[in-house]
């Protein structure tokens, strides 16, 4: 109770939820001695595989035992999960200290929610100076509270596309406004560029990053990775090829943010060996990516049937993930819950051969649309129905042997979900 009634109180702190600046985040760590400009960091930014490139850098940089910090946003099912020193998450008692000491700092200065906590994250990160610290800046990363650090080991470029579109000007939502705000501000260190999704946005983010200094290393020109018949991976980089097992993570997206992790660690020279990055990547730890629920609560409701959470919320997302769902032999039934912002009819497009969609509420979530709206948008997709909760979602769907459930559309779904669970 004690760390709810102190994060309830940095809430109030601005009117609004975001607010695009830097101005209040540098003053306030201005105030805490500039501890960002202590710290070794690896920044990600992008559009979808942030999170997952930054967990098989974790994995991989665990098993060779370099220690990493870890901020990322937002969590899944408790705040403590954007706190992560030493490879753990920070305890309640610690995030509640850490806390209250950046609110008194802050003296009521008016500051949004997401860039106290920034401030707070690499306050306690200076006490871990010899770890590397893995960043994800969140939104437009030129004006995002993370993007205050001068200096940095490399920035990491993941898949761009067209999400949080309501934060531009009506005559600026493209993507090439998108990857100017991601990529127009980045240090001058090593850039490392993800797979994309096409020669368009590949070409804009060299555009944008082409008066950069750093070293810049891009998939399919300095790396590169293939499936081998046998279930055996082929990554290759100027530092010669490495034969990878199967990682512990579904999808053959998976595979394009454990390369470019790689190509990172690579490229900067740590004590990784090929043995770390092959035991590490066997071990990565995600959560709401495409993660089977093998056991709990809603797990008992499907018995024999396999149930998926995914926190996917924009087309690419669902672009990706259906790319995994279309080569599984059995029939698939999607649970759908997404925020009012997003782009509800597109994201469900790309989802072919679905035998039913339900759409549902998210709980505690009054920036989410109504499920009945939902369905009212989505009204063009057949076997379409709505339901009440979470349970009767998943108990009304028609399955027989071998079909599949899929809760999806938002990260904010899925914790919710794994917390019922």
């Amino acid at each position: 109770m004690k760390l709810q009634k102190i994060l309830s109180r940095l809430q109030k702190l601005h009117p609004k939820e975001i607010d695009l600046s830097l101005n209040r985040v540098q003053n306030l760590c201005n105030k805490l001695g500039n501890p960002q400009n202590f710290i070794k960091c690896i920044t990600v930014v992008g559009t979808n595989g942030k999170y997952s490139t930054i967990q098989a850098l974790r994995a991989i940089l665990k098993e060779a035992n370099i220690k990493c910090n870890v901020y990322t946003s937002p969590h899944i099912q408790k705040i403590n999960e954007r706190f992560i020193y030493d490879n753990e998450e920070i305890s309640d008692d610690d995030l509640a200290k850490l806390l209250i000491h950046v609110e008194k700092i802050n003296n009521g200065e008016a500051i949004t929610y997401f860039e106290i906590l920034t401030a707070a994250y690499f306050c306690w990160a200076k006490k871990f100076r010899d770890n590397i610290n893995i960043i994800e800046s969140g939104l437009f990363h030129r004006f995002d509270a993370t993007n205050i650090i001068n200096k940095n080991l490399a920035s990491i470029i993941t898949s761009i596309g067209l999400d949080h579109l309501d934060w531009l000007p009506k005559n600026e939502q493209t993507l090439e406004k998108i990857i100017f705000e991601k990529t127009s501000k980045l240090c001058n260190s090593n850039i490392i560029v993800a797979r994309q999704s096409s020669k368009e946005t590949l070409n804009l983010i060299k555009k944008n990053i082409y008066n950069n200094k750093s070293n810049k290393i891009i998939f399919n020109e300095n790396y590169s990775y293939s499936f081998n018949e046998n279930d055996f991976i082929y990554y290759e980089d100027q530092f010669g090829s490495l034969k990878l097992p199967q990682p512990n993570v579904l999808g053959s997206f998976q595979i394009e943010n454990i390369s470019t992790a790689i190509a990172t660690i690579r490229s900067l020279n740590l004590e990784v060996n090929d043995e770390n990055i092959k035991k590490g990547i066997t071990e990565i730890q995600s959560i709401a990516r495409l993660q089977e629920i093998k056991k709990g609560k809603l797990k008992d409701l499907c018995k024999n049937n396999k149930i998926y959470i995914d926190g996917s919320h924009n087309p690419l997302g669902a672009k990706v993930l259906n790319e995994y769902l279309k080569n599984l032999n059995c029939k698939k039934h999607i649970i759908l819950g997404m925020m009012a912002n997003k782009d509800h009819e597109k994201y469900i497009s790309y989802f072919k051969n679905i035998s039913s969609l339900t759409t549902i509420d998210i709980p505690n979530q009054p920036n989410a649309i109504k499920g009945k709206d939902l369905k009212k948008k989505l009204s063009k997709f057949q076997n379409i129905k709505f339901k009440n909760s979470i349970i009767e979602a998943i108990t009304s769907c028609p399955i027989s042997e071998n079909d599949i459930i899929l809760i999806t559309g938002s990260l904010y779904l899925a914790g919710e979900v794994l917390n019922l669970n």
